[in-house]
């Protein structure tokens, strides 16, 4: 086990809840490989015997006295953690060890290094299709091309990460937001190619339930560091709305109708909300920066 009273390079936390059959065998390939890394599992509220078989296996844990989130356990690791650079990990041994390596040789060039699943990673097509959407609206927010926003398999500089704390959901939606925090603040991300393989026992993730949360977090985080992305659209959307049924109407009735005013107006308000949000994500911006 890590030396308690010296501060290592590289701390490593899993998140857990009920993975007491594959998180032994996890902590054990990772202390085989990186025996100078502390090992760090958050158990977030295991009705079974995930604690245990973790402090038997060598590593460090801190419990939730009950359930809270899987993102509420990524904030648990990256506020305990000690070593200067922080790999989150699944514990469920979806995420090979030997990865680990690979994300660590970026860690001087980037802010962030992500483990991007590839086609031949070992998940199902519905799943594959909904990171499909996820990438291409984060892509577009970001105006930079996101591989994985929901990949779990990350690495970060601790001080760094703490900044944005105060933003992440407890739910499974965090590496989204984290992801797009860290674009929109200017900060650089690199994706390293993995394969993830399946997962030990059942899925936490309820693909409808936290599907459209992504989507909602997305959203927010979006017009939280740049509005215009969203809003812009939404306003040309409306004032081409209003336009094409003003033709219609001077064509069929010869006049200017109620509708086509509304639709303006609506398109003008619009706008006028994202300028005023452009400016709040500035001072939000101006603010992390300076923190």
């Amino acid at each position: 086990m890590t030396d308690q009273s010296s501060q290592p390079e590289v701390t490593i936390v899993l998140p857990a809840f009920n993975e007491e059959q594959s998180i032994g065998a996890t902590i054990s390939r990772i202390r085989e490989l990186h025996p100078d890394f502390e090992i760090l599992v958050v158990d977030d509220g295991s009705s079974d015997n995930t604690a245990s078989e973790a402090e038997k296996a060598g590593a460090r844990v801190y419990a939730h006295p009950y359930n809270i989130g899987n993102g509420a356990a990524v904030k648990s690791g990256l506020r305990h953690a000690r070593g200067t650079w922080v790999i989150m990990m699944d514990a469920d041994g979806q995420h090979a060890p030997e990865d680990i390596a690979r994300l660590l040789e970026f860690r001087e060039q980037y802010d962030m290094v992500v483990g991007a699943r590839t086609r031949q990673s070992d998940t199902s097509l519905h799943r594959d299709l909904a990171n499909a959407v996820y990438n291409g609206f984060a892509s577009y927010v970001t105006s930079f091309k996101v591989e994985d926003l929901t990949s779990g398999f990350r690495l970060v500089r601790a001080e760094t990460a703490r900044r944005f704390l105060y933003l992440l959901p407890n739910t499974f939606s965090y590496p989204s937001t984290i992801t797009l925090a860290y674009l929109r603040s200017g900060r650089n991300i690199k994706y390293v190619p993995i394969e993830a393989r399946a997962r030990q026992g059942k899925s936490k993730i309820r693909l409808l339930e936290d599907g459209s949360r992504f989507l909602l977090i997305i959203t927010k985080i979006s017009t939280l560091f740049s509005p215009l992305r969203i809003f812009l659209p939404v306003s040309i959307a409306l004032f081409l709305t209003g336009l094409g049924y003003y033709a219609y109407t001077f064509i069929t009735y010869h006049r200017f109708t109620n509708m086509s005013i509304l639709l303006f107006s609506a398109s003008v308000i619009v706008f006028m909300m994202g300028l005023i949000s452009e400016q709040i994500a500035h001072l939000h911006y101006t603010r992390i920066r300076r923190d």
